[in-house]
């Protein structure tokens, strides 16, 4: 008995100090149940991360790409679903994130995670794929199908960034340093948040703080606006989907309008009741909606 007590303080020390630690052993045990396993590629030279799902015959490939400080786990919700309709899934960590490679003089450009995301899909010998991306990976992704279409069958996006909107929040929201900044981010981000309890909030920024300087690199090099996309979204000849939590304060569903009004084969669906997070937070809607737009022969 005192062997299992001695056990269970252990367990308790470890949630106490690391509660992000375990619940990411959480996460990765629920999708290697569901056949989603991890792997590494090199890539330009850096070793990048990346979740596969392999349905049980060929099926079309579908490449997810995360947003800003996020990583390819960030999916989770969605990729053993996609799966399981018959999608063989590939959802990388970009350059910086996740557990991908870290380099010191990488600047984390949306150029660079763009060129990261196409030379990924050299590597593993994807010619094209459906491709979708969340927040900063959406602007990624539409990047990627304007320089490079033959890539790209189909676009999916989610609460994405790529044109200019007039932002409501400092550069330093992403990475904050105490428990008031944290509840800012968390305000932003999701509907109705509530303050997380003390020794996961600590844990949460001590994370974002270790990963602060590649966030601020990559907020830099969206900021100068060199690649934004508002000239260029007309261009797009892939069938598009555009999804938006309709709560989304970070970036407001009336950027989703307007890069509807600018892509030629857009559909724009609004997901109630949702923030920033939706493909996480309301997995369900999301995935419904994904699958309707994929199943209506929106796939060249």
């Amino acid at each position: 008995m005192s062997f299992l007590l001695l056990v269970l303080f252990a367990a308790g020390v470890v949630f106490f100090t690391n509660p992000l630690w375990v619940n990411d052993q959480v996460v990765a045990l629920r999708l290697w149940r569901a056949g989603v396993h991890s792997h590494y590629a090199t890539v330009d030279g850096n070793r990048i991360h990346y979740l596969e799902a392999k349905p049980g015959a060929d099926g079309r490939t579908l490449v997810l790409v995360h947003g800003l400080g996020a990583r390819a786990e960030d999916w989770a919700p969605l990729i053993p679903r996609l799966k399981a309709q018959g999608y063989h899934v590939y959802a990388l960590d970009l350059l910086g994130y996740g557990r991908s490679a870290r380099p010191a003089d990488a600047d984390y450009s949306v150029s660079l995670e763009e060129k990261t995301v196409v030379d990924f899909m050299q590597t593993l010998h994807l010619d094209h794929a459906i491709v979708g991306g969340w927040s900063m990976g959406g602007w990624v992704v539409l990047k990627l199908a304007l320089d490079h279409p033959e890539l790209a069958d189909t676009l999916m996006v989610y609460d994405s960034a790529g044109v200019y909107f007039p932002p409501t929040w400092a550069a330093d929201l992403f990475t904050p340093s105490d428990p008031a900044g944290l509840f800012r981010l968390q305000e932003m981000l999701t509907p109705a948040a509530k303050p997380l309890p003390g020794f996961v909030g600590r844990d949460a920024i001590r994370k974002l703080q270790r990963n602060a300087w590649i966030v601020n690199r990559s907020l830099a090099s969206m900021t100068a606006g060199r690649d934004l996309l508002d000239f260029r979204l007309h261009s797009l000849k892939q069938p598009t989907l555009l999804m938006w939590g309709g709560e989304d304060r970070l970036i407001p569903p009336a950027t989703g309008e307007a890069m509807q009004r600018e892509i030629p084969h857009a559909e724009l669906a609004i997901v109630p009741g949702c923030g920033h997070l939706a493909p996480s937070e309301c997995s369900g809607a999301v995935f419904a909606g994904t699958l309707k737009f994929l199943k209506a022969g929106n796939t060249e």
